[in-house]
């Protein structure tokens, strides 16, 4: 099992960057799968980013591509999403994931609790 701790949200303008960070504690943190997703106001979470455990694999949405770079540091047990030219639409909960089957945009199994990034016009 693994415990994850998402840190870096805040409030940005349009146009700003942002680093999310998530630190994993728990066994094995560098055989598992890690994903980011967004849940905005009144809408169901979705799909951000994800990386595979040995990080030669990351898969975006398609609102992020160009936008956005998922990464992650195993000697650190943390994992990164670093987000560009922010957008009002970005404005959710974010929320780091992990699953050691590997990487699924429909879902991983242990969720961290989320930070909130608020991107205002």
């Amino acid at each position: 099992q693994v415990q994850l701790v998402e840190s870096g949200g805040g409030l940005v303008q349009a146009g700003d960057s942002l680093r999310l960070s998530c630190a994993a504690s728990g066994r094995s943190f560098s055989r598992y799968a890690m994903g980011w997703f967004s849940q905005a106001p009144g809408k169901e979470r979705e799909f951000v980013a994800a990386i595979t455990w040995s990080g030669d694999g990351t898969y975006y949405a398609d609102s992020v591509k160009g936008r956005g770079t998922i990464s992650r540091d195993n000697a650190k047990n943390t994992v990164y999403l670093q987000m560009n030219s922010l957008k009002p639409e970005d404005t959710a909960v974010y929320y780091c994931a992990a699953d050691p089957r590997g990487v699924d945009r429909n879902g991983m199994e242990y969720w961290g609790k989320g930070t909130l990034v608020t991107v205002s016009s």
